[in-house]
């Protein structure tokens, strides 16, 4: 699974990745009511793309647990 590969080196790139996730967020108008950031992880996770990505996903309330 992908995050099992995660290292410490990769710190930068998924600080990267949540500072781009807030600025997409920002744009659609999503920072001012909330939003959730997900990344599938593995075939349980939902993943069907095997490699690093995020949702943003916001517009509407969310519900827990999530799926």
């Amino acid at each position: 699974m992908l995050t099992q590969s995660l290292c410490l080196q990769d710190t930068e790139l998924l600080g990267h990745l949540l500072q781009v996730a807030k600025g997409v967020a920002i744009a659609d108008g999503l920072d001012t009511t909330g939003y959730r950031v997900v990344i599938n992880d593995g075939p349980h996770g939902a993943q069907s793309v095997y490699h690093l990505h995020v949702h943003v996903i916001g517009g509407r309330q969310m519900t827990w647990p999530p799926g």
